[in-house]
């Protein structure tokens, strides 16, 4: 760490940068099966809906194009 070169009023500010806590946290608790498996379900439903979203979002993102052939209903051909 860098020594400070103005003076400090406080003496506890100074040396609040090289201040080391004795206390240290605790052990992270390992993961069971149940939480894997919970994590794994959001994220496959996570990914199964942005590729949902893709899959019909971009049909619709397309211009629309005009029929080759015009469709008439069978109910206009009788007429």
């Amino acid at each position: 760490m860098f020594r400070r070169r103005e003076p400090v009023p406080f003496a506890f500010v100074a040396e609040a940068d090289r201040f080391r806590s004795n206390v240290t946290p605790p052990p992270r608790e390992s993961l069971g099966r149940t939480q894997m498996d919970a994590r794994t379900l959001v994220a496959l439903t996570v990914v199964a809906g942005l590729a949902g979203s893709l899959l019909f979002g971009i049909p619709a993102l397309q211009p629309n194009q005009a029929p080759e052939k015009s469709q008439r209903s069978a109910a206009s051909e009788g007429r």
